[in-house]
C-alpha cells in the first residue's frame, strides 16, 4: 500500500472518529449521558452501531476522547498565552481570564455539562490529574520568567504554580463556576486573579 493511501485511509478515519464525537458531545449535552446510548449516537449520523464499535470499543472511550479534546483545547490555549511578548503578571492575568471564559462558555447545558465533569471525576480521575500538572507547568514557566525579570521575588516556581492553580480553581471547574454565578456575594474572577498575582508579588521563598 502507498504512502498516499495510507494517508487517505488514516484521514478518512479520523473524519469519521470527529462527525462521532461531535455528535456524542451533541446528544451528552442534550440528553445526558447516562441516557444517551451508543445506538443514539449511531442513528443520529445514519449509521450502524456496529460501525462506531469500529472506532470505539464503548460509550466509555467516547467520553474519555471527549474529554481529552477538551482538555487539549484548554491546555494549547494556555501554551498560547504563557508565549505572548507579556510580563509574567500579564500573562497568568490572561490565562486565568481566557479558563474562565472556556469554562463558562462550554456550560450551555449546565446540569448536562456537571453530569459529564462528574464522570470524568468519578472514573477518569488519572486524566485531569495529569491535566492539572500539565497546567501547573505552564503555569510554573510563566512564574520563573517573572522571577527572573525581577516581577516576582526568588521562590520555588513549582509550589508557586501550585498555589496560585488552587488559589484560582473556581475559575476553571464547571461546578465551582456555576455555584460562585448564582451567589453574588462571591469574589469576581478579576479581584481573585488580582490578589493570585498579588501574592506572587509578595511571597518570599516559597
Amino acid at each position: 500500500m502507498s504512502d498516499m493511501m495510507t494517508a487517505e485511509i488514516d484521514a478518512g478515519r479520523q473524519e469519521n472518529i470527529n462527525r462521532i464525537l461531535e455528535a456524542a458531545e451533541r446528544l451528552f449535552l442534550h440528553y445526558g449521558y447516562a441516557k444517551t446510548t451508543v445506538a443514539d449516537i449511531a442513528k443520529d449520523l445514519g449509521m450502524s452501531t456496529a460501525n462506531i464499535y469500529r472506532f470505539f470499543t464503548s460509550k466509555v472511550e467516547i467520553h474519555q476522547a471527549l474529554c481529552n479534546r477538551m482538555l487539549a483545547v484548554s491546555y494549547e490555549m494556555a501554551r498560547r498565552n504563557a508565549a505572548l511578548p507579556l510580563s509574567a503578571s500579564e500573562r497568568l492575568r490572561r490565562y486565568t481570564l481566557d479558563q474562565y471564559k472556556m469554562t463558562t462558555e462550554t456550560m450551555m447545558d449546565h446540569e448536562k455539562v456537571h453530569e459529564m465533569v462528574i464522570v470524568a471525576i468519578e472514573r477518569d480521575w488519572h486524566v485531569i490529574e495529569k491535566h492539572i500538572d500539565r497546567m501547573n507547568d505552564v503555569l510554573a514557566d510563566i512564574i520563573a520568567d517573572g522571577i527572573r525579570a525581577g516581577e516576582f521575588p526568588e521562590q520555588d516556581a513549582k509550589i508557586a504554580s501550585m498555589c496560585f492553580g488552587a488559589a484560582t480553581v473556581t475559575l476553571c471547574h464547571p461546578q465551582m463556576v456555576a455555584q460562585c454565578a448564582a451567589k453574588p456575594n462571591r469574589a469576581q474572577p478579576e479581584d481573585l486573579i488580582e490578589f493570585a498575582i498579588n501574592a506572587l508579588k509578595t511571597s518570599s521563598a516559597i
